[in-house]
């Protein structure tokens, strides 16, 4: 090498760590400006085909604007009745409120409930107040509040609207410091080093403004879009990835540096060497298994893959270029006060690593077993999580006013007032449908869309030759009766001759977003396995080996399901859990687990090309146990930080990942997959160069006569 090639060697990390330092002086405000583009309406999660979503495109037509009802509910404090009185105030403040900002129309009059114990009426607002859209409800609620002897509750979609900003409000610096503070304890402990987990943990937060920073100007032009649990789900991701990529490269470098003596730029040559194939193939099982959501058909789903994949490469292109920089520029010091010892060097390592491969050498068919038996045990409860949806009074986990409101509402008023059943059918039809809708059980009453462009009495409204019905249901718009009530509404009015009508609904919506959820994990889930089996296969050059690591990856997200349905059930009171927490429990289950094995797989196989195919597991085992058993930790710790989120969807996520990922770092891939490995011995990389080692009489795989013993 030329002195001139050499001095641009000995230059590159100075560049690198300038370019780095750049993109987070640059771009990390970014990662507190997603929330600008970033948008919660609800219609974000509905499927894009379904007959509920063509509802809301044909429901629009019969509008003059757009709108979001906001439900005044106005109850007595003794729980008596209301008077005509109070009706008739209740009525006036109503009426003050047209012309107000954000007010579209003319509020309804208020009615009365059948035991005439509360009161009802509907605001409808702008849909794009955004962040008016609090004060608006505010201004509501002060002028409902001038009826005497009531008290006062706003329900409906723009409440739960409210509640939903409510909830992410602040979500750019809550979460991303409870995640960071969470992690840079966790590595103080584990590796008692001063600046080894600062410089972690700035390379983590240079990934995500890199991250943030595309995201921005994607969403901006509308290529991706972004919601709070996207954008949540993003910072954990980034952080975790790119903090779990960088112990697995810094334990290696510290291994080489005692190698090689100190000489830093060697060291982390042969440090790269061998652990830029496992995080790059890492990285790859999670970019495209998040990329697989691209195949759903819920408008979140497929806005999270995109995103997800970015964070994943932002995290890895850290991992790969800063971190090395700062380490090489750092040396020994990075370090201190430990000091890479020649000990660290050794494949063989000390303390509970060694017990822990002395263990699976001694009694490997016991060891897989015993835990086989207890993931089996775990997964037979998974059929028991009910993925049909979370009832409107456990989407927050907290007491958020507009489910106490819809509380409220429910038991003065049929279970599905404000929430009605739209349908849509041919203006020359009303008469056979109205009646068809009108004689389904569950069905309370219906109402026509009439020319002011609201249900009531008066010349129906007809837009391109069609009319919309409001039909309430007699229970609880959330509730499986009422969307078996909507199964039987569609039925009836798809069988009245040319009416061509359409159900739809929050109902509706529900009802069908939980069908395309389990359509969705039908079709993304053997896309997701297959993904990870041709990684691996090209990784650790095997067929048997990468079916052995899905397979247990597998087991140990069915296993996750069924202590979640028992924690979410009888811990934490969860009566049903949201429809797309399968699906990403498993995206991210699936694909995190593949990691870990990866990386145990990956050292195994270069150890057993140097002492064969036995000794390569337990040194293997042993050289990767502490830093994958940290880093799964670290990755857990992140993602149990989405439960700062007070809503039931990340909350759930929260509990799947970060236990999933306990239940495979500490079981999976420290017990389970290293006891079937040593058992089967060779033929496990079948039909791979190691399968046709000799074993020798302990059981130990020798190398071939002339065969490489330089690594991977």
């Amino acid at each position: 090498m030329s002195r001139s090639t050499r001095r641009a060697v000995r230059l590159l990390p100075l560049v690198l760590l300038v370019v780095w330092l750049a993109v987070g002086g640059g771009l990390g405000p970014f990662a507190g400006k997603l929330g600008e583009v970033a948008t919660n309406d609800q219609a974000a999660f509905l499927p894009r085909s379904a007959e509920s979503t063509r509802v809301i495109e044909a429901q629009r037509a019969f509008r003059q604007e757009e709108t979001l009802p906001a439900l005044v509910v106005w109850t007595s404090p003794d729980g008596g009745p209301v008077g005509p009185e109070a009706r008739s105030a209740a009525t006036r403040a109503l009426a003050t409120l047209t012309g107000r900002p954000g007010v579209v129309g003319t509020p309804s009059q208020a009615l009365p409930s059948e035991d005439d114990e509360a009161l009802r009426g509907v605001v409808q607002l702008r849909p794009d107040l955004g962040e008016e859209l609090a004060p608006t409800l505010e201004a509501i609620g002060r002028a409902a509040s001038a009826v005497p002897g009531t008290s006062v509750r706003l329900a409906g979609p723009a409440a739960t609207q409210a509640d939903l900003s409510d909830a992410f409000a602040g979500i750019d610096g809550l979460l991303l410091a409870v995640a960071l503070v969470t992690v840079l304890l966790i590595l103080l402990l584990v590796y008692r080093s001063v600046l080894l987990p600062l410089v972690i943990i700035l390379g983590a937060v240079f990934s995500l403004a890199l991250a943030c920073a595309v995201v921005y100007v994607l969403a901006d032009h509308d290529i991706v879009r972004v919601d709070g649990q996207v954008q949540g789900i993003l910072s954990i991701l980034v952080i975790g990835a790119a903090t779990d990529y960088a112990l697995l490269l810094a334990v290696r470098y510290r291994e080489e540096l005692a190698r090689h003596e100190g000489d830093r730029f060697p060291a982390m040559r042969a440090a790269l060497r061998e652990s830029a194939g496992p995080i790059t193939a890492s990285a790859a099982t999670v970019a495209l298994g998040l990329l697989a959501l691209l195949f759903s058909d819920l408008t979140n789903n497929r806005a999270l893959g995109p995103v997800g994949a970015i964070g994943i490469v932002c995290a890895v292109l850290s991992a790969l270029t800063f971190l090395p920089a700062v380490l090489v520029l750092l040396g020994r010091a990075a370090y201190w006060p430990a000091r890479p010892r020649p000990s660290d060097a050794e494949a063989g390592g000390t303390g509970i690593w060694r017990r822990v491969a002395a263990l699976v050498d001694r009694a490997p068919r016991k060891v897989w077993a015993a835990t086989l038996a207890g993931l089996l045990a775990c997964a037979a409860f998974a059929p028991v999580l009910e993925s049909k949806g979370v009832p409107l009074d456990e989407i927050f986990v907290n007491d958020a006013p507009s489910v106490a409101a819809q509380e409220t509402l429910g038991r003065h008023f049929p279970g599905g007032a404000g929430n009605p059943a739209i349908v849509i059918a041919a203006a020359g039809s009303l008469a056979e449908v109205t009646a068809a809708a009108a004689g389904v059980e569950g069905v309370d009453s219906t109402a026509v869309v009439t020319a002011s462009g609201r249900p009531g009495a008066g010349a129906p409204l007809v837009v391109d030759g069609r009319v919309r019905i409001d039909v309430t249901l007699t229970d609880a718009a959330d509730s499986e009766a009422a969307a078996a009530t909507v199964a039987r509404l569609r039925s009836a009015v798809h069988a009245v001759p040319g009416a061509d009508a359409l159900v739809g609904g929050y109902t509706a919506q529900r009802y069908d977003t939980q069908r395309t959820a389990e359509r969705d994990r039908m079709l993304i889930v053997p896309v997701v396995l297959a993904v990870i089996l041709t990684i691996l296969v090209g990784l650790l050059r095997s067929l048997l080996m990468p079916l052995l690591l899905v397979a247990t990856v597998a087991l140990n997200f069915l296993a996750t399901l069924g202590v979640s349905a028992l924690v979410f059930r009888y811990v934490f009171g969860f009566t049903g859990t949201d429809s797309s927490v399968p699906l990403y429990g498993f995206v991210f289950l699936v694909a995190l687990g593949v990691d870990y094995n990866i990386f145990l797989m990956s050292r195994v196989r270069e150890e057993s090309l140097r002492h064969g195919v036995r000794e390569g597991v337990l040194r293997g085992l042993t050289a990767t146990g502490g830093v994958i058993t940290s880093a799964g930790v670290v990755l857990a710790a992140t993602f149990a930080a989405l439960g700062v989120i007070p809503l039931a969807f990340l909350v759930q996520i929260a509990f799947i990942v970060a236990f999933g990922v306990l239940l495979d770092t500490l079981v999976v891939r420290s017990l389970l997959v290293p006891a079937l490995v040593r058992d089967l011995g060779p033929v496990a990389w079948w039909p791979g160069e190691l399968s046709r080692r000799a074993t020798g009489p302990e059981g130990r795989g020798a190398p071939p006569k002339g065969a490489s013993t330089t690594g991977a």
